[in-house]
């Protein structure tokens, strides 16, 4: 009986040695210049989106050129000339938070962005390359939802109320979007690329 107890202190122990030292190698080390408080953190990931956006200025050209429905190189166009005033209104947030307008590389969206590409050198021109391009550009726009929510959340907690209403501003935007891509898709983009798969 002994015996068996001392195992399963032994066995218990290893457990708790194995998982102490898998949440060592799990943790990850802050960078020197790493945020330690809420507003850094708003800050940094103003500098992040800033980027991501004016990145979306230059890409989103190149999906209306590649796309052949006329409704979603209008639906492109229109959400450019809308990305060019949301990064404008970022200079502004930038502005009312007392911090000069920089950006900072977006992994994400730099991914996001090259899945698009992917997407497009993947697909013959036509309905089913529609159909790519609007999935990419949702991935797109639900990022930025995710992201000016998140924003907004940050400037309210913080008292930034100019903040907040730019951003808000903006999320709306997103918001619709997303559901004028979504339109695009099911009205006509999404049957005629199944349509192509029937050929």
């Amino acid at each position: 009986m002994k015996t068996a107890i001392k195992k399963t202190a032994a066995v218990k122990s290893k457990t708790s040695t194995a998982g102490k030292s898998a949440a060592s190698k799990a943790s990850v080390k802050a960078k020197p210049s790493a945020a330690d408080g809420l507003r850094e953190l708003f800050v940094d990931s103003l500098k992040d989106i800033y980027w991501a956006e004016k990145a979306l200025v230059k890409a989103l050209p190149k999906m209306a050129k590649n796309a052949t429905s006329e409704n979603l190189i209008n639906a492109i166009n229109e959400h450019l000339a809308v990305t060019q005033e949301q990064v404008a209104r970022l200079e502004e947030v930038f502005k009312s938070v007392g911090e000069k307008a920089a950006a900072k590389k977006c992994d994400a969206m730099e991914g996001l962005i090259k899945e698009g590409e992917s997407i497009m050198e993947e697909t013959q021109p036509g309905p089913v390359r529609d159909a790519g391009i609007i999935a990419a550009s949702q991935k797109i726009e639900h990022y930025e939802i995710a992201t000016y929510g998140t924003l907004a959340a940050f400037a309210t907690t913080l008292g930034e109320d100019d903040a907040v209403l730019l951003l808000e501003k903006t999320l709306s935007e997103e918001k619709q979007a997303d559901v004028t891509l979504t339109e695009a898709a099911y009205n006509t983009i999404n049957f005629d690329a199944d349509n192509e798969d029937q050929k």
